[in-house]
């Protein structure tokens, strides 16, 4: 009895196929265990342990019970967001207050100078208008006194700023109407003395404000020039949508600019010719360079600035983890796609962000010599058994989707997995092209939490998962608008709210104020940019002419091919070159996964066709390895 494990180590998962022989091989388990540690390193061996021992526990055997291990060589890909315009302070001049009270109180638009309000009276008569600073100590019915008061006196309140929850209260007892936002905070930081304007958005409460959220409402405000307007965007930006704000001109110099530029890329072709694009001019320009200057042997970035960052991590990281010296580190792919971060505007009092345009980026880290034997090693010191280097990633997915059931040389496979997204063909000889891009399903996840600022979990259930909107206690509205009708009552805590729909039938309720359009079409144009694009980017790569056309047959197979829509959009975008595109089902068990994982056990055993699948003759054993001397294979 003889037992043999294909193992892939993916970005996000680690699959095993075991393979028993006894006078006849046959597949006899399957497992999935979460990959630990970056794709490609040592890190990776506890979750390879867990997921053998998973497969040997379905298996009915202990895992000592394997004879040999089979590993495909895995590269990393890292990804990161590169900024089109890293700020960490982009107001000069001006401070603001944009955050959106409940119940903000009052209308309208007022300027005037600020004060607070337990001012000496008499020091206001050289002003001609004040907005009134009212700080928690001073309770609501004493601040409506005092407004009442001044405004009998002559002096020209145009607005209010209140720390508590007071808005309201203060507005029902003055004697005239004036805007008035409170639950600010940070009031303390409201420089007093400066000039500001205070807007509350009038006509009922779908409106928000017009004026503050205007670069040139608040250039005739505050008498801008031209140059200050530019230097204004940022806070009206930041303003759009508001029911409510404040902005505070404050002196020269109060708050500084500084601002990290996006940088450069440099794009080395093999050929010793390269190109430098800067980040700004978008990602259409930067992959337009990538593609003319495939095959890449190293994309570098400009020093000092963020791009630059960003590769240099991803060497540091490479190099700690493999030994290497930078030098030997190259970045081999580079996937750019245009997208909207929130970015924190600095001299705001209330936390304010706006969305800024940015390119974001997944790369390719190639090392001169990736350190699969150390997780070799590692695997059989660890588990006593032998382990083999097995063949690269994309072959062993062809041979694997082989096993799909119509499929037949010569096709083309897509494998997408959380980091990478490979290509292979292979054509009437046997012979295979393949490729090995940047950018899956990680690099979707990474757009959909920076442009709806989530964090990387919530993210990942959104792109899983179609979202609805539970209008009632027993009905929700889908994403096509369609409604359906509940039996039983939702649970109170998801009533009103935006929730994922599980593949349990659950409603699992999310913290975002995004509309149900906003979450699918922002979750469909992340795919479509990634995974679109990567498919006929990959296609084209493995086509003998370069054209995406050529090919007739492709399937799909990996992690993100079990998504509810990518395979549907892939295939929607192919049909007009007319290739017929579908989701793979290996062994006609496992669906679009464990192509990998099969693969290596085809190609460790060559021709012997006792399997249960069937694979063409003398395939399997020319993708394969011929580095094994001496093995137990007979």
């Amino acid at each position: 009895m003889e037992y043999i494990a294909g193992v892939d180590i993916g970005n996000s998962s680690t699959e095993v196929a075991l393979v028993r022989n006894n006078d006849g091989y046959e597949f006899v388990a399957t497992s999935l265990f979460r990959t630990t540690g970056l794709k490609g390193t040592v890190k990776n061996v506890p979750g390879v342990v867990n997921a053998l021992e998973r497969a040997a526990e379905t298996a009915g055997i202990s895992v000592d019970e394997i004879d040999r291990i089979l590993l495909n060589e895995a590269a990393p890909v890292i990804g990161d967001v590169a900024m089109e315009t890293i700020t960490e302070t982009v107001i000069t001049e001006s401070t603001m207050i944009g955050h959106d009270p409940s119940t903000p109180g009052g209308a309208g638009l007022g300027t005037g100078t600020v004060v607070e309000i337990t001012t000496d009276r008499d020091t206001l008569t050289d002003e001609p208008s004040v907005i009134v600073v009212v700080p928690a100590t001073v309770d609501f019915a004493d601040a409506a006194g005092t407004i009442n008061e001044w405004v009998e006196q002559g002096i020209d309140i145009q607005g209010a700023i209140v720390q508590k929850d007071d808005a309201v209260l203060i507005n029902n007892r003055i004697d005239r109407e004036i805007p008035i936002v409170d639950e600010v905070g940070k009031i303390e930081e409201i420089p007093r003395g400066q000039p500001a304007a205070v807007e509350v958005a009038t006509g009922g409460s779908g409106q928000t404000i017009d004026q503050l959220s205007n670069p040139y409402g608040l250039a005739t405000l505050f008498e801008l020039s031209s140059e200050e307007t530019q230097k204004i965007i940022p806070v009206s930006r930041a303003l759009v949508g508001n029911k409510s704000a404040v902005v505070i001109k404050t002196p020269a110099g109060d708050v500084e600019e500084r601002t990290i530029p996006a940088g450069s890329l440099t794009v080395i072709g093999e050929g010793g010719n390269s190109v430098s694009i800067d980040i700004d001019q978008g990602a259409d320009e930067i992959m337009a360079h990538v593609e003319e200057h495939w095959p890449i042997a190293d994309i570098r970035g400009e020093r000092g600035s963020n791009i630059g960052g960003m590769l240099s991590r991803a060497r540091e990281q490479m190099g700690e983890v493999t030994g290497q010296e930078l030098s030997e580190i190259n970045i081999r792919d580079i996937m750019a796609v245009d997208t909207l971060v929130p970015q924190k505007v600095e001299g705001s009092v209330a936390s304010e962000h706006s969305m800024e345009t940015a390119v974001g980026l997944a790369a390719m880290v190639k090392t001169s010599e990736l350190p699969m034997q150390q997780i070799a090693d590692e695997v059989e010191d660890r588990l006593e058994t032998a382990v083999t280097i097995q063949g690269i990633e994309a072959n062993m997915a062809i041979l694997g989707s082989l096993t799909t059931p119509g499929t037949d040389v010569p096709f083309a496979i897509l494998d997408m997995g959380g980091g990478s997204t490979d290509a292979a063909y292979i054509n009437e000889t046997n012979e295979i092209t393949s490729t090995h891009l940047a950018g899956a399903g990680d690099m979707v996840t990474m757009l959909i939490a920076s442009e709806l600022g989530v964090d990387r979990e919530l993210a990942e259930g959104l792109k899983k998962y179609p979202v609805a909107k539970v209008e009632t206690l027993f009905s929700i509205r889908h994403e096509d608008g369609t409604v359906t009708f509940l039996d039983e009552a939702v649970d109170s805590e998801t009533f009103g709210r935006v929730v994922l729909l599980k593949d349990d039938g659950s409603l699992e309720p999310v913290g975002l104020d995004e509309s149900v359009e906003t979450v699918r079409r922002t979750r469909r144009q992340a795919k479509e940019k990634v995974f679109v694009t990567n498919a006929k980017r990959a296609l084209r790569r493995i086509s003998p002419t370069e054209s995406t056309r050529y090919h007739s047959f492709v399937v799909m197979v990996g992690r993100s091919a079990l998504d509810f829509e990518i395979p549907e959009m892939i295939s929607d975008a192919l049909a007009e070159y007319g290739i017929v595109c579908g989701r793979g089902n290996i062994r006609s068990t496992t669906g679009p996964r464990n192509a990998v994982a099969t693969g290596l056990c085809l190609s460790y055993v060559g021709d012997r066709t006792e399997f249960d699948v069937t694979v063409p003759d003398g395939l399997a054993k020319s993708v394969g390895t011929t580095e094994i001397v001496g093995d137990s294979r007979s």
